[in-house]
């Protein structure tokens, strides 16, 4: 997860951790690298210290010999009475003499190893030497973890003139540096350590204390709805920038309140315009033929007719069949507009939609249960409507199938009790799957599709749902599904 996706108040905590760590990191590794500096300058400055002594202990024992003071005469010089050793002693280090063209002349350390003392300097060494402008030159090496500084300078003699090369090696002892600067390191830890504890608690309780109003907000805003009243937010003591957000929420609740009252009101109307055109289409319907079944009577009747009885007879009950379709308009559309029964009833769901299917005497349409008994909550007469009103759809699905089938069952799952109406009929297209609870919606040549809006309002009513699969050619299950009472 990255810290794009963390909340505010997690990212202000760890960016307050990694600033203390980042620190504490940054001065650590300035530390070392000072160390590190003061240390090279410590063994350069000492080394050329060092020399600068041993060059006069070497012009003292040079003035006071009694030999000739020329290269040659070197090893004599210093060996007679063992002043290279003294003087290599005394300083603790290690001392090379060579001459002028880089052959090795004498040194301090005797040995009984094999000598691993170069016995003639590299021609890069003298040319460099030739050309440095204070006559002398550093070379810098690692060996086995250590660092060793190879001094090289010229010796003169009692006229200032180069006499000799002097060699000094000197290994960079920073043990006791490195002592040092570990105990630092130590005691900075663990200073940083105690301020890191120090920053987690504080990036704590500062993290929360900032994010909490902004939870706040986030909360009100997440339980804002259209449908409901909204409440404001007061938070006492909050910032510039908190009281700014929270004036214009607070503002937008005020405004979406008005805002929906405009609209139910609106919508209250527009539902009634779009109920009354569609009861006025319907009820001119059968007026039509009604007024050309009179105005065809009125044109042809003559009462010497012999059949005129025959004819009253056709024309009465042309209008009564068209009088029966205006009263059904009228009870559909009241059904729709009157909300379902509160009326909660403890009744057997197994029973009851038993007892709806005895109205259809069709043999295509069978019935099964799981159980003979399974209790639930809901009002009797609406029941008998929804499976009713869905076994009418089915059977109106399979008018054009050769072997027509409707199968209702009555099952259950978890607490639920699922009741399914499946038909092989011709099924519902992608374009029309999603208005098949729409009020006015349907694909028949009549009806006023208003069952399954119906339907589903019931459902709903008691805490139910309504959902449906289907394939076009293959047919279609609609599934009611609603709580039962528990045996426990």
């Amino acid at each position: 997860m990255g810290i794009s996706n963390l909340s505010l108040r997690n990212r202000i905590f760890f960016t307050m951790i990694l600033l203390v760590l980042g620190a504490s990191i940054l001065i650590a590794g300035v530390t070392i690298y000072q160390y590190n500096e003061e240390a090279s300058d410590y063994h350069t400055d000492r080394l050329e210290r060092k020399e600068e002594a041993v060059k006069e202990e070497i012009a003292y024992v040079l003035r006071n010999t009694t030999f000739e003071v020329v290269a040659r005469k070197l090893p004599i010089i210093f060996k007679e009475k063992g002043d290279i050793f003294r003087i290599a002693e005394v300083h603790n280090l290690p001392i090379n003499l060579y001459d002028l063209e880089g052959s090795f002349l004498v040194k301090s350390k005797q040995s009984f190893f094999i000598d691993t003392t170069n016995k003639q300097l590299d021609r890069k060494v003298l040319d460099d030497l030739k050309s440095s402008s204070d006559k002398r030159v550093l070379y810098r090496t690692e060996k086995a973890g250590e660092t060793f500084v190879t001094s090289y300078s010229y010796v003169t003699d009692n006229k200032f003139k180069p006499l000799a090369i002097l060699n000094i090696p000197y290994a960079e002892d920073d043990d006791f540096i490195t002592r040092e600067l570990t105990e630092f390191l130590q005691r900075l830890g663990e200073v940083y350590l105690f301020m890191l504890l120090v920053a987690i608690l504080l990036a704590y309780f500062l993290s929360n204390y900032i994010t909490k109003s902004i939870k706040t907000i986030s909360d009100k805003i997440t339980k804002t709805r259209l449908d409901q009243r909204n409440e404001k937010i007061e938070i006492a003591n909050a910032g510039q920038e908190m009281s700014a957000l929270i004036t214009a929420y607070n503002g937008m609740i005020d405004e979406l309140e008005e805002s929906a009252v405009k609209l139910a009101s609106s919508e209250r109307e527009q539902a009634w315009r779009e109920m009354a055109k569609q009861v006025a289409h319907e009820i001119k319907n059968p007026l039509t033929p009604m007024r050309l079944s009179v105005q065809n009577f009125q044109r042809r009747f003559d009462p010497k007719d012999p059949q005129i009885d025959e004819k009253v007879d056709d024309f009465s009950k042309t209008l009564i069949q068209q009088i029966d379709t205006m009263s059904n308009i009228a009870s559909a559309f009241s059904n729709f507009a009157k909300m379902p029964a509160q009326q909660k009833e403890e009744l057997n769901v197994t029973e009851i939609t038993r007892l709806a299917l005895d109205i259809f005497d069709e043999d295509y349409i069978h019935f099964s249960a799981e159980k003979e008994e399974i209790k639930a909550v809901f009002d009797r007469t609406q029941l008998i409507r929804v499976v009713t009103n869905l076994v009418k759809n089915a059977k109106q699905a399979i008018t054009q199938t050769d072997y027509p089938s409707i199968y209702v069952s009555v099952t259950t799952k978890g607490d639920k009790v699922h009741i399914d109406v499946a038909d092989n009929g011709a099924g519902i297209t992608e374009e029309n799957k999603p208005k098949i609870f729409e009020p006015k919606f349907t694909t028949k040549s009549s009806g006023m599709g208003l069952g399954l809006a119906m339907v589903k309002n019931i459902v709903e009513t008691y805490n139910g749902t309504i959902t449906f699969t289907s394939q076009e050619g293959k047919g279609t299950t609609f599934t009611v599904c609603f709580p039962i009472i528990s045996d426990e």
